[in-house]
């Protein structure tokens, strides 16, 4: 396992992280149900901290608060080997203060979920999606207070745009406040909006980036095909998310299968790799419905992909940039030599 600081704080995680969104059993979204129990989930810890990973990353409304439950009571024993994660803001209950960010669902998010994990503390705290009606004030300041209150050490954010991330950002700072230190973003081969203008902000500013869907659920593994467009028992056929342009998920698994023959790899293995090479990238978050997937994903660190298949990879998998990210080199003054 390799490790490393996440963003420019001094907390070491691993490069690949436990994406516990799985754990429990009913519905996780739409119809899509889960169906590990704290038995099979403990055995999926354990081979996680033995590969080396040290960090899990869960959140309040994973599988109505069942993942926090399981992982906290699986984890109670050895709370000190691992960095935990979890987040706030999707829906967790039926009263109308029961979601967001605003400093009374924080404070009592946070609360409960110190609660289900048997913890005194959150190391990474999220906020897991923006709130259009609270004030960035009013959640930068609950952060604030749960982190000098003891209850959390970092925070982060998730699948904010890049503006939204960087005025949080200026407001902490403004206010004096503990800055966030991290992102939580979905990127793959299949998803890759985040070079666009987030990955500039997060490296000028110092921020890791902990990568979620790095296999677009599953499309990446080479389960999907032209001859098997949507298996039955898939994720996507029950949840098709996040969005993918299948066309090009096509021509994407193609060079796939051919640099994981090279390799002796599985296809979700090189799309893994891939993540791990690029240098913004922090952590990779896995999942897994069984002990096999989990296996075969955390057999991702041992890849180690040439230039060639880096360079291959890019290509077919690269989108015409956006505006005004194609203009952008038009700033740069033939007149104008800088040594």
């Amino acid at each position: 396992m390799q490790y490393t600081n996440l963003g420019g704080s001094g907390l070491i995680v691993s490069r690949l992280s436990f994406g516990a969104m799985t754990l429990g059993e009913g519905i996780l979204a739409g119809e899509l149900k889960t169906h590990i129990g704290g038995a099979a989930a403990r055995e999926m810890l354990a081979m996680a901290r033995h590969a080396g990973i040290n960090f899990i990353d869960t959140a309040d409304m994973y599988t109505s608060g069942q993942s926090e439950e399981i992982v906290g009571e699986a984890i109670k024993a050895e709370r000190n080997h691992w960095v935990l994660s979890t987040k706030a803001g999707f829906r967790r209950g039926e009263s109308p203060t029961e979601r967001g960010l605003s400093y009374h669902a924080l404070m009592q998010a946070a609360d409960a979920s110190l609660k289900r994990l048997q913890t005194d503390v959150i190391d990474v705290y999220l906020l897991h999606i923006p709130d259009p009606w609270t004030p960035l004030e009013e959640t930068a300041r609950a952060l604030e207070d749960l982190t000098r209150a003891g209850k959390i050490r970092y925070a982060g954010y998730c699948n904010y745009p890049a503006w939204k991330a960087q005025k949080l950002l200026s407001t902490q700072r403004q206010a004096g406040y503990k800055p966030i230190i991290t992102s939580q973003m979905y990127y793959s081969l299949l998803g890759r909006d985040v070079e666009n203008d987030h990955q500039a902000f997060l490296q000028d500013c110092g921020l890791g980036l902990m990568v979620w869907s790095p296999l677009a659920s599953g499309f990446l593994s080479g389960k999907y095909t032209k001859e098997t467009p949507m298996p039955a028992d898939s994720r996507r056929a029950k949840f098709d998310f996040p969005p993918v342009d299948v066309a090009l998920g096509y021509g994407i698994v193609d060079v796939l299968r051919a640099i994981a023959a090279q390799h002796t790899a599985s296809v979700a293995q090189v799309s893994i790799a891939w993540l791990l090479a690029r240098p913004w990238v922090s952590t990779v978050i896995v999942g897994a419905n069984n002990l096999r997937q989990l296996e075969d994903n955390l057999g991702a660190m041992s890849i180690r992909l040439t230039s060639a298949d880096l360079a291959s990879l890019d290509e077919v998998s690269m989108r015409p940039a956006p505006y005004p990210q194609w203009m952008q080199a038009m700033g740069a003054d033939a007149q104008i030599r800088l040594s």
